[in-house]
């Protein structure tokens, strides 16, 4: 099920196109994305919300996005592709976000659901040396999401993101939208702005 959310025009607050370093963010776009206000939430009779703090901040930001909901198979061997099977799109369209830590700093990375992340590019990617997938236990306290439904946008601690180069060839993609079940279709260009990413290949070829 699709909830369209063309929500206006694109805004960006201004913001920092560099993409070297995470510290030189719009500190208004820093609060509002790392916004812990709106937690998710079901309904009174168990629906899924719509609002989560990822999709209250795309909206308070102007961009154009669309939710699909889907049932979400915590039993699935790669969630991701069972999310892309479930819409009936592309894996390739469907990105997965994961969380990673570069010589001990955490990191945000967004890849096709159908490839693996690179630990040697992402390490490059950073500047680091070595690099390692964060524990879910670890990446639920950073995010505030559960495994699952960990989106990129509005995460609880702001964190550099660098997303795989081969996204931005899609006219949109699907990423988490901070609920079990719940993905946000968007311009990937909007998704690399509004997250200030880095976008480098990413992948193991």
């Amino acid at each position: 099920m699709a909830v369209v959310a063309a929500i206006g025009a694109s805004s960006y607050l201004n913001l920092d196109q560099g993409k070297t370093s995470p510290g030189g963010r719009d500190g208004g776009l820093a609060k509002l994305l790392s916004s812990n206000s709106a937690a998710t939430r079901l309904g009174s009779e168990g629906a899924m919300s719509k609002t989560t703090r990822a999709t209250l901040a795309l909206t308070r930001l102007g961009v154009k996005f669309a939710l699909h909901t889907y049932d979400y198979d915590p039993d699935a061997d790669r969630i991701g592709l069972q999310a892309a099977e479930a819409l009936g799109i592309e894996p390739r369209r469907m990105l997965k976000t994961l969380m990673a830590e570069v010589d001990g700093r955490p990191v945000c990375v967004v890849v096709p659901s159908d490839r693996e992340v690179s630990m040697k590019k992402l390490a490059a990617v950073f500047a680091g040396k070595a690099a390692n997938m964060m524990r879910p236990a670890d990446a639920e306290r950073l995010t505030g999401y559960h495994v699952g439904g960990i989106s990129p946008f509005a995460q609880k601690k702001r964190v550099a993101v660098a997303i795989d180069a081969a996204a931005l060839n899609e006219a949109t993609v699907y990423l988490n939208g901070g609920q079990r079940g719940l993905q946000i279709e968007l311009d990937p260009n909007d998704a690399v702005k509004t997250l200030d990413a880095i976008v480098q290949a990413l992948t193991v070829e």
